[in-house]
């Protein structure tokens, strides 16, 4: 879309996933004044929000703008979209959008709300995305903050972060989700953004399962500062900028997902540490969660690039090979004793 239609014409922009976020972006981007195609797998969903304004399925509650309308179609969600938002889970992304390969506007940007590392190739979203969709990297941006679905929904204030190693386009994601409650920041770091995202989720994890196995607010915040300390580790490894992960991207949404309630990774990590099995935690949790997923490809990442990341690699060893809260705590505390400092 160029300046001149955008100062008259409403952004066209397209989300594809009807899921909790995904819906909640798609509302944010309409409040900013875009018109919004939400794409969705099931017809119930598209139904509600066309005679309801509502996705009661995924986002109970909300009314949604009447900007946002939905489909099941893929031409017709991405037809003449500037901007397209991707949400759908990480680790089902490439059999997702290979069909939207050929449907894309040729200057359409996507947006990757995704938070992950593939398994099997450790690729981060936005270089999945760039893959599937066959897109140079300065197309693809990346959103990631402490951004709680379900507060934001509520209109509760909130900041991210949109990074694209074009400026111009992550100004251009940036502007169509301004809202007097949502304010998007801009950078380049792709690479550091896109890393606090996926590895918030493995911190996240392993707090709720302290959390759950009893212990307090010291073992939190140690927790939270070391595995900060190792997100940054691995993030300079592989090219980041040290500032991003004191920002939003980093620390924020690292407290924001380690503290809340309404964290899916929080919330299925106390599960665990409270004894129940990973399928049982992911019932009672109403789901799986990103992080018991990504601890494995993080940590294959991590020694990929000679790197020590021993909170993910406890993550890993509690959730998927059977060691317990309390030989893990004992080896974790039993580290060689060293100076304080990101080495």
């Amino acid at each position: 879309m160029s300046d001149a239609t955008s100062a008259t014409e409403p952004a066209r922009v397209a989300v594809l996933g009807s899921g909790a976020w995904g819906t909640t972006f798609a509302a944010v981007m309409a409040d900013a004044g875009c018109d919004v195609t939400l794409w969705a797998r099931r017809d119930d969903v598209v139904s509600d929000v066309h005679e309801h304004h509502r996705n009661e399925a995924y986002l109970p509650g909300v009314e949604l703008p009447a900007r946002v309308t939905a489909t099941t179609d893929a031409a017709e969600a991405v037809r003449g979209a500037r901007i397209v938002a991707v949400a759908v889970p990480s680790q089902h992304a490439r059999a997702s959008l290979a069909p939207f390969r050929a449907l894309l506007e040729p200057d359409a940007v996507v947006v990757s709300l995704m938070k992950g590392v593939e398994l099997g190739t450790d690729r981060r979203m936005s270089e999945v995305l760039a893959e599937i969709l066959d897109l140079p990297r300065e197309r693809v941006a990346v959103v990631s903050g402490p951004n709680l679905a379900k507060e934001i929904a509520a209109h509760q204030p909130t900041a991210t972060v949109v990074s694209c190693t074009d400026e111009a386009n992550a100004r251009l994601v940036a502007a169509a989700c301004t809202t007097p409650y949502f304010r998007p920041y801009t950078n380049t770091d792709v690479v550091g953004v896109e890393l606090c995202g996926a590895a918030k989720n493995v911190i996240a994890l392993v707090v709720g399962i302290a959390q759950g196995r009893g212990y307090g607010y010291n073992t939190m915040a140690t927790v939270i500062t070391r595995g900060l300390v190792e997100i940054t580790r691995l993030g300079l490894a592989l090219g980041a900028q040290a500032e991003t992960f004191a920002g939003l991207a980093g620390m924020g949404d690292l407290v924001a997902t380690c503290a809340s309630p309404l964290s899916r990774n929080h919330t299925l990590g106390k599960h665990l540490g409270a004894g129940l099995s990973l399928d049982e935690a992911a019932r009672a949790t109403g789901g799986t969660a990103e992080g018991v997923k990504s601890c494995e490809s993080i940590l294959e990442l991590a020694q990929r690039h000679d790197v020590e990341v021993p909170i993910t690699a406890a993550a890993v060893a509690m959730v998927h090979d059977g060691k317990s809260v309390d030989d893990v705590t004992r080896a974790l505390l039993g580290r060689p004793q060293k100076a304080e400092s990101l080495s």
